[in-house]
């Protein structure tokens, strides 16, 4: 009697899970802006309070080696929405991108300065299966065109598939993190408000309005962008945390803040009975900002295409399939997000040119072709225009920057030198040439633009 009440129960589990699976998943995308791969507790950051996001660390998949599309905003932005590179898209550094080096440097490359109509993004796509879709936060991939940073209907979240749209504007960071907003896209609310926790009351309405449908969600917090803003308790917690792991105490209680209303957003998605069906990743756009964020033992920081530009946390959680507490050391790239979604929500991909590939086969860890190598493309000048304009490939442990200024490269080895201080290009001159040889085959097939000779002196 035991044994058939056991098997009873075994099939009856059985059945439930693939109930489950054969649901579309609804989808929780959130990607902080400038949050750097050790500004998270679960990272082993000691002086920044994350309790929310380590609980969804511990309940899902945390990724070691997961990279950004390019050392800044915009082109992740591009690549996450169109699954594809931001040397194939044309758009490789952020808006408005009108930075030149100082020097008699090569120009920067030309560049495309809007994601345009032509790209089908991953949410028009999930409206195919039915998705209803929402945005909120920051946008950054289309010029404004009017005040408050508002672009064109057709080049906002409204006119690439977002059913919603709060917060998406031209600005790369926002005027205050406290209302009045001076933000296009989002009413002000009460004289104080903050805007992560606006964000969250936002997508926490939009969920509750379309729970009986798939929905996806596409959080893209302004925070830990400058201005540096948080409210008054965090800042009065913050005030004397500062050193390894944290070079400004506003920075960490943004984070806190930033944590905090993710932490609210999980708990409606509990109490909605929301959660089992419901994929969340958690990520950032590049890596930490130099001067607040301390990206060590990673050398450099947003804007360049050493680890400290590129390496940025990511935690999966998906209840039945993802398995807890586990972490996962395969690299995966902003691209990745595109398919994996499509595979999600049991979309072909069809004639669509990828650069990404789904990583549904590591966040169920069943057998898949683990992708070797993944690359980079940066022709352009960052913000503080003193970074070298280049592109970079990681294969198996190596990695090789070539320097578009002069046609040097550096190779190192992450699994023995993470930070990137011994150049192994001369000592290992074979793996060099390889990988250099991978970068540029990739650049010619992705019709990559490259950075113009330096002006003649004097002009």
């Amino acid at each position: 009697m035991l044994n058939k009440i056991l098997r009873f129960c075994c099939v009856l589990s059985l059945a439930t899970a693939a109930t489950a699976q054969a649901a579309p998943p609804n989808i929780v995308f959130i990607m902080a802006d400038d949050l750097g791969w050790m500004d998270l507790a679960c990272q082993g950051n000691k002086l920044v309070d994350t309790p929310n996001l380590d609980r969804l660390a511990k309940q899902g998949m945390r990724f070691t080696r997961a990279y950004a599309a390019a050392p800044v905003c915009s082109p992740t932005r591009c690549a996450v929405l169109t699954g594809q590179a931001p040397a194939r898209i044309g758009l490789t550094t952020h808006l408005p991108g009108m930075y030149f080096p100082k020097d008699n440097r090569p120009q920067p490359a030309k560049l495309t300065k809007q994601l345009g109509t032509e790209y089908v993004t991953i949410a028009e796509r999930l409206r195919e299966a039915g998705y209803a879709n929402a945005f909120l936060g920051k946008w950054h991939i289309a010029p404004s065109v009017a005040g408050g940073g508002r672009v064109a209907k057709e080049l906002s979240p409204s006119g690439q598939g977002f059913d919603v749209n709060v917060g998406g504007t031209s600005y790369g960071g926002p005027p205050s993190f406290f209302s009045p907003y001076r933000n296009a896209e989002i009413e002000d609310g009460p004289e104080g408000e903050y805007l992560p926790d606006r964000l969250v009351d936002e997508s926490i309405k939009f969920i509750r309005t379309h729970k009986d449908k798939p929905w996806m969600t596409h959080l893209w917090f302004y925070t830990v962008h400058w201005p540096m803003q948080a409210p008054a308790p965090l800042l009065k917690k913050y005030e004397n945390r500062k050193g390894p792991g944290l070079n400004d105490t506003r920075y960490g209680a943004m984070i806190e803040a930033m944590d905090l209303a993710i932490g609210r957003l999980l708990k409606a998605l509990d109490d909605m009975g929301q959660s089992d069906n419901t994929l969340v990743i958690f990520t950032s756009d590049n890596g930490g900002f130099a001067g607040v964020s301390d990206c060590r033992p990673l050398r450099e920081s947003k804007g360049h295409l050493y680890e400290g530009g590129i390496r940025v946390p990511m935690i999966v959680r998906w209840p039945g399939l993802v398995k807890p507490g586990t972490l996962c050391h395969v690299p995966v790239i902003s691209m990745d997000f595109y398919p994996t979604f499509l595979e999600a929500a049991g979309l072909k991909s069809g004639k669509a040119l990828l650069d990404g590939e789904s990583r549904i086969p590591l966040l169920t860890q069943r057998a898949g072709r683990k992708r070797d190598t993944i690359l980079f493309h940066f022709p352009n000048c960052a913000w503080h225009m003193d970074n070298r304009l280049g592109g970079a490939v990681r294969a198996g442990n190596h990695k090789l920057i070539r320097n578009y200024d002069d046609g040097s490269v550096e190779l190192y080895n992450l699994k023995s030198d993470l930070g990137e201080t011994k150049n192994l290009a001369k000592r290992q001159p074979e793996i060099a040439a390889r990988l250099n040889r991978k970068l540029g085959q990739w650049l010619a097939d992705t019709g990559a633009w490259m950075p113009k000779p330096p002006k003649p002196r004097g002009r």
